[in-house]
């Protein structure tokens, strides 16, 4: 199985790389910001380099747009999993659309609201994990397993 793991860089890559037991035996690429952090996480792993900052940036949207709409026809991943944030937006959406499986897992912080991707996203996504049975009960779309997700 071919993944795409689109998170933004600090907290939403952290949560991705503590998932790592899930993802670590299959083909994959990562989608993030050509940040730091992410160069030194993701060093020796395939990494496509995102347009950011995408708070408020109509314009980085616009560019994540084509860079997912580029990346998903070329890659083919079967799942495109997020942790969140900006470019999981256009990722889910467009992988979505192309028939791809797709996979959200909300920031852990989030407890008694979706956050702003989550909203854009949750139309669209397969699965979407909540990590407190708060955020699960706003939405019967958001599955909850705990902490354990």
């Amino acid at each position: 199985m071919k993944l795409a793991l689109v998170t933004s860089t600090g907290g939403h890559l952290l949560e991705m790389m503590n998932l790592r037991e899930a993802w670590e035996g299959h083909e994959r690429f990562f989608v993030t910001f050509p940040l730091q952090d992410a160069k030194t996480l993701l060093d020796g792993e395939k990494v496509i380099w995102a347009y950011h900052p995408t708070n408020r940036s109509l314009k980085n949207l616009i560019r994540n747009v084509w860079l997912a709409w580029k990346v998903l026809r070329k890659e083919r991943p079967d799942v495109v999993v997020s942790t969140g944030a900006g470019p999981a937006v256009p990722f889910i959406w467009l992988g979505r659309m192309m028939g791809m499986r797709t996979v959200y897992l909300e920031c852990i912080t989030r407890i008694h609201s979706v956050s702003m991707a989550g909203k854009m996203i949750l139309p669209a996504v397969d699965k979407f994990y909540g990590q407190w049975e708060e955020l699960a009960n706003l939405h019967p779309k958001i599955d909850c397993d705990g902490r354990n997700v």
